[in-house]
């Protein structure tokens, strides 16, 4: 059993930056790869980013790359994602994931969620 709760979410214009963080507790959390998705009103939830369990490999949708960072910090048992130059298009709920694969990019390859955080990108 795992518990993720994210953190970090808020209101930001266009341009700005805010960064996620997402704890995990209930099992060990080393050893198992983590992703980020998202959800936009009307739309389905979609890949973001993931990482391996040491941090040494990451994933990202194309939409997000050079933009997003994700990273961990196992120590803490929190991942974490850095968003930069943020456009309307990003507004959605951002949910962190347990990953059976730092390559998976579908819902059902992930095995927990958490309750998300509200990310709100204006112009």
């Amino acid at each position: 059993q795992v518990q993720l709760v994210e953190s970090g979410g808020g209101l930001v214009q266009a341009g700005g930056s805010l960064r996620l963080s997402c704890v995990a507790s209930g099992r060990t959390f080393s050893m198992y790869p983590m992703g980020w998705f998202r959800q936009a009103p009307g739309k389905e939830r979609e890949f973001v980013a993931a990482i391996n369990w040491s941090g040494s490999n990451t994933n990202y949708a194309d939409s997000v790359k050079g933009r997003f960072t994700i990273s961990r910090d196992n120590a803490k048992n929190t991942v974490y994602l850095q968003m930069n130059s943020l456009k309307p298009e990003d507004t959605a709920v951002y949910y962190c994931a347990k990953a059976r694969s730092w390559i998976a990019t579908a819902q059902n390859e992930y095995d927990y969620w958490g309750q998300g955080t509200q990310v709100t990108v204006s112009s």
